[in-house]
């Protein structure tokens, strides 16, 4: 008997896994805050603001969220310092299963700019494809897809120019994954940016990962890489570190307080500056995040 064939990772999110390790839970570039809540009428609200570790610039947004589980559709505002508002409207598996449509729209009433976005995801078992449109640009439309087989992933993304009648930009990659690992490869801007990811879950306490770019149009010729590692200390706390062939050293520590609060600690440091004591300035950097959610 054959095993049933799952939904790919859309073109985003392939190799997410290896950019989660190197990405994820870093809070060195701010101090950071944020706070959940939802209520029984399905509206989650969240408050989230951060200072700047370098520049002590400080941004903030609200948001409100309210899911309809019943006719599958979520409804997404947001409020920024910035005085931009957004709207997001999901509307998924109503008109067909495994069709979602998006309409992203955005404001800023004090400078006039205003943008708009149209997205139509279609999955199923065994291909994920997107496509987008800007309706205040309307002459450009990115679309994307992704095919799986056997766990081999291939994917491939467009930009098309109706105007034109040209291909303005185009990406590929190809992947395996597997239930304790997963490997990607990219080719980006036209194939003149290339990206291999690594990811692997070494048991259920440590994760290891890295990723090399290399950019085919760069003077220096030289490839970036990273390598990283997340460690569970217990259920409620973890460590994470990550280094760069460019020197900088990160570390951060994640701890559970009790249910609903977490607070996470990070650092960056320029290994080629170490006898710099200047931390949270230039070239070192400290900074926090702290979360609460109901």
């Amino acid at each position: 008997m054959s095993l049933p064939v799952p939904v790919p990772p859309s073109w985003k999110d392939l190799g997410k896994s290896s950019n989660d390790l190197l990405g994820k839970d870093y809070p060195f570039h701010a101090i950071g805050l944020e706070i959940k809540t939802k209520t029984p009428s399905n509206v989650t609200f969240r408050v989230a603001g951060t200072r700047d570790a370098k520049s002590g610039a400080i941004a903030g947004d609200l948001e409100a969220k309210y899911t309809d589980n019943k006719y599958g559709t979520v409804l997404t505002n947001t409020w920024t310092t910035s005085n931009v508002l957004r709207t997001q409207l999901e509307v998924e598996n109503q008109l067909a299963k495994g069709l979602k449509l998006e309409a992203h729209s955005s404001l800023n009433p004090e400078k006039g700019i205003n943008s708009g976005l149209f997205n139509l995801t279609f999955k199923q078992p065994g291909y994920h494809a997107r496509a987008a449109l800007d309706l205040f640009h309307g002459s450009n439309i990115t679309s994307d897809i992704v095919l799986a087989r056997n766990g081999v992933l291939v994917g491939a993304e467009t930009n098309y120019n109706v105007n034109d009648g040209s291909i303005t930009r185009y990406a590929t990659a190809l992947g395996y994954t597997a239930p304790d690992y997963a490997v990607t490869v990219h080719g980006l801007s036209n194939m003149r940016l290339f990206s291999a990811s690594y990811y692997h879950r070494v048991n259920a306490d440590v994760e290891a990962g890295a990723k090399a770019v290399y950019n085919s149009a760069s003077s220096s010729n030289a490839m970036n890489l990273e390598v990283g590692t997340k460690v569970y200390l217990d259920k409620a706390a973890f460590v994470k570190a990550k280094i760069a062939s460019t020197g900088a050293l990160a570390l951060s520590y994640t701890q559970t307080l009790r249910p609903g609060v977490k607070a996470a600690f990070g650092v960056a440091i320029d290994t080629h500056k170490l006898q710099d004591p200047t931390i949270g300035g230039s070239p070192h950097r400290v900074g926090a995040q702290f979360t609460f959610e109901n």
